[in-house]
């Protein structure tokens, strides 16, 4: 049934307000597990690349200079915004606009999973997962090097919308064009698409055309710069192991502990139940789904699933230095371990497919059109609502601030700060500071700036 047109507007604006109070609460969560040393120490390319870049050819020049073989719109965005604040303001600028860009995610994803997801619980747990995922914090939160990650969790969703007015449709192709212009392995979810477009009235459908065109005019950017830029990354050649034991190891158990060396020394203690099992859960749950939900559910869970293990493959063949042996060598060899920046996307890939799945499972819209017994009924609703529980007790057990690749600092603004009386004797000169795991050079004329 349509909604009446004087719902509408009062709809959107519900809608609107609980995307905004979703964001809010979630860029204050990203920002709080980051901890305070984490944020205010500069990360890799942010006070590499992204801020060399910068400094020699301005906001013009480098907002769509390719780095390592792709575009990356909008880290190049935050680092502007950290240049538009004072210089010793930089390392929390650059994490503060980060967290924010999660929670935008995060608000985006509770209003688009509405028509799939419309337990507001279970839709702002999906919606948490960006933030909520153990191993997130450790190295892709907080600094625009890594922003690119949280495209792909986004992109599913963006590119299946099926909007009801053009202003939404314009919104969701900005999105998407922002997206696909940071990220090239956004494209892997391009079929879906498809599913904005399926089914729907002439007009309706073509409220899905804005957000085709920004994913062609976009996709087609990345696909140049991949074919015209040279990358300095060897690609890798991962063996079948490298690829199964490390989803294993790192993005399954860093869905939920950021301690992944845990797991590989409950492994080699008690054998390879401990990751199995899970591993049975999941694809029960995701089968389950993909059983007795609607054409769309189905679409959705399959792409995130299948995402998820594509995404890992992906950056191992595309990066030499991702593969971490792990078929090579025993578990033993991978205890204590940290977790790896490419396992991040995927185990949120893979936390946003089973709570989806869930979600499909304790619908009471699944049964009522489906042909299940009621004993089957319950039993799928209790797998849901199980699988439900052990994502949020991950959940809040990681929550708290941990160890990060930056909590070790060195912290950015007392650097800087120490470098004013030196530069004022030489205001022409420069100063070093170091960030993690690099350094770089400032200008005396951006530390002076107006002191």
């Amino acid at each position: 049934m349509s909604r009446p047109p004087r719902a509408r507007p009062l709809h959107a604006l519900r809608s609107g307000v609980a995307a905004v109070l979703v964001g809010v609460v979630a860029t204050a969560a990203a920002w709080y597990r980051l901890g305070p040393l984490t944020r205010a120490t500069v990360w890799a390319e942010d006070g590499g690349p992204f801020f060399r870049d910068r400094l020699a050819a301005g906001v013009d020049g480098s907002l769509l200079r390719p780095y390592a073989g792709y575009l990356h719109l909008l880290p190049r965005l935050v680092v502007d915004l950290g240049f538009a604040r004072p210089i010793e303001q930089y390392a929390v600028t650059i994490a503060g606009a980060c967290c924010v860009v999660v929670g935008v995610v995060a608000g985006a994803v509770f209003v688009l999973a509405r028509d799939l997801v419309p337990s507001w619980p279970l839709r702002l747990v999906l919606a948490a997962v960006p933030v909520t995922v153990p191993v997130v914090p450790y190295e892709i939160s907080g600094n625009a090097a890594n922003l690119h990650w949280f495209m792909l969790v986004l992109v599913p969703w963006l590119f299946a919308a099926r909007v009801r007015t053009w202003w939404a449709a314009g919104s969701i192709a900005v999105l998407a064009l922002v997206a696909v212009l940071t990220e090239p392995q956004t494209l892997l979810f391009a079929p879906l698409l498809l599913v904005a477009w399926w089914g729907r009235a002439r007009v309706a459908g073509l409220r899905a055309l804005p957000v085709t065109l920004a994913v062609v005019v976009a996709g087609a950017a990345q696909v140049v710069t991949a074919l015209t830029t040279e990358r300095a990354s060897r690609p890798g050649h991962p063996t079948v192991g490298d690829v199964g034991r490390g989803y294993l190891l790192q993005p399954l158990a860093g869905a939920w502990t950021r301690h992944v060396g845990t797991v590989a020394a409950a492994v080699d203690r008690h054998g390879a139940v401990v990751v199995l099992l899970p591993v049975v859960v999941v694809l029960a749950l995701v089968a389950a789904a993909l059983v007795v939900g609607g054409w769309r559910a189905r679409a959705q869970v399959l792409a995130l699933a299948a995402g998820s293990v594509v995404v890992w493959t992906a950056a191992l063949v595309a990066n030499a230095s991702a593969d971490g042996g792990w078929g090579e060598q025993p578990v033993a060899a991978f205890v204590g371990a940290p977790p790896t920046r490419y396992a991040a996307a995927s185990a949120m890939l893979l936390t946003a497919a089973v709570v989806l799945a869930a979600s499909v499972l304790v619908d009471r819209r699944t049964w009522v059109r489906g042909e299940a017994s009621r004993p089957a009924a319950v039993a799928l609703g209790a797998l849901g609502w199980a699988a439900v529980a052990v994502v949020v007790a991950a959940a809040v057990l990681a929550a708290a601030p941990g160890v990060t690749q930056r909590s070790g600092g060195p912290a950015w603004r007392p650097q800087v700060e120490s470098q004013v009386p030196g530069c004022r004797t030489d205001p022409s000169g420069v100063v070093h500071a170091k960030t993690a795991p690099w350094g770089t050079t400032i200008p005396c004329g951006l530390v002076l700036g107006d002191r």
